[in-house]
């Protein structure tokens, strides 16, 4: 057993003799094991040392009774962790075997090539032009069916429209209201200080007024709409794809842009307009209570003056660009969601992609508009 005491003639033993021919042998007797190694440890590793720096010393290990890793680690470094002139047991040489074993050579280093970038932004095209036809097809499968339902307006899913417009819209009131308000707050002080300095306070109600019903609220509600109510369309298709019920409802020849994305897109394309006008008044609010803080201007005063400087083709600029960004993030979720594989990190991967992509498309397609209608409402 390990932990009975090691007898006298079984301790390890290192003896320098020579051989037949003259040359300097080292003998090695006794149990090399960890147990009786522990006691003598440092006055072997000295002496081992010493004999392994002589040169054409043989090293002689057949008296060896046993051999554990203890002691084969213990000869292995002495000798500098290279294999000497060796006499072992078939045995014992295993455990050298294992510990002479190198490391495989480093695969040869290969040139840099300087067409890498093209072919990376080469595959980054390809990839935005399949995604942009697949939305095109997609978008080409939604006409169809709307076109296939006014002919049959029973096979209307109204159960589904009006479940994802409660989804996306009145669940959604609390957070844009919270959002919108604070913009209005902080858009009138910040408007409020430099304003004050010219003695134009007045005017703080045309700032408010266009900024916001013109381009922040259907920016707001956008974003938001992106980041809630996108995510959770692309997650929903892509957890259907994993439990397969996409393929299901192939099988059982339903069509999947009815049943799924048909809904999800006229109820974020009703509800997002709808949106928009609740952020808009929420964020005046705010931005009327912060002017009347700040300024001292009265909320009859500031009520009077914002139609007058706010044209209502803002507003129904603001609403067409909400209706506009429903359709692109409701698609553009679908698109994400019916692209994911059967497994959890394209989940993850298709549900970040799908929300980054509307936001950078609400975005240069607000630019866009603002562009051509820069002379719209002015």
């Amino acid at each position: 057993m390990a932990d009975e005491p090691v007898a006298a003639t079984d301790n390890p033993q290192v003896q320098r003799t020579l051989d037949r021919d003259g040359k300097p042998q080292v003998r090695l007797s006794g149990t090399w094991v960890l147990n009786s190694l522990l006691p003598r440890a440092a006055q072997l590793q000295r002496q081992l040392l010493a004999y392994a720096r002589e040169a054409n010393v043989r090293w002689d290990l057949r008296e060896v009774q046993t051999l554990d890793t203890a002691g084969a680690l213990l000869l292995w470094r002495s000798w500098g962790r290279r294999r000497p002139q060796l006499i072992l047991r078939a045995e014992h040489d295993p455990a050298f075997a294992n510990l002479s074993t190198e490391a495989p050579p480093a695969p040869p280093r290969r040139a840099r090539d300087a067409l890498v970038p093209v072919a990376v932004l080469g595959r980054n095209f390809l990839s935005l032009v399949e995604q942009a036809a697949q939305i095109v097809l997609l978008a080409g499968h939604l006409v169809l069916d709307l076109v296939q339902l006014s002919r049959h307006p029973a096979r209307i899913p109204w159960r589904e429209i009006s479940a994802n417009m409660y989804r996306t819209g009145a669940r959604a009131l609390p957070i844009i209201g919270l959002v919108g308000f604070l913009v209005g707050v902080v858009l009138s002080y910040l408007s409020a200080r430099q304003l004050h300095a010219y003695g134009a306070d007045v005017y703080i109600v045309n700032i408010l007024g266009i900024g916001i019903v013109r381009e922040l609220g259907p920016m707001l509600v956008a974003i938001l709409a992106a980041g809630r109510s996108g995510s959770s369309m692309t997650a929903q298709l892509g957890v259907m794809r994993v439990t397969e019920e996409l393929d299901a409802l192939s099988v059982m020849g339903i069509s999947q842009t009815l049943r799924l994305v048909l809904p999800k897109v006229v109820a974020l394309a009703i509800t997002l307009p709808l949106l928009v006008l609740w952020c808009n008044a929420i964020a005046l609010i705010g931005g009327m209570l912060a002017a009347n803080w700040e300024l001292g201007i009265n909320y009859r005063q500031f009520l009077h003056n914002l139609p007058s400087a706010v044209p209502i083709s803002d507003l129904w600029l603001g609403i067409g660009k909400g209706m506009l960004f429903g359709v692109l993030i409701a698609s553009i979720a679908c698109h994400y969601g019916l692209r994911i594989k059967p497994n959890t990190e394209s989940l993850g991967t298709g549900t970040t992609n799908s929300v980054v992509t509307s936001i950078t498309v609400v975005i240069l397609v607000d630019a866009t508009i603002a562009v051509m209608f820069s002379s719209v409402g002015f």
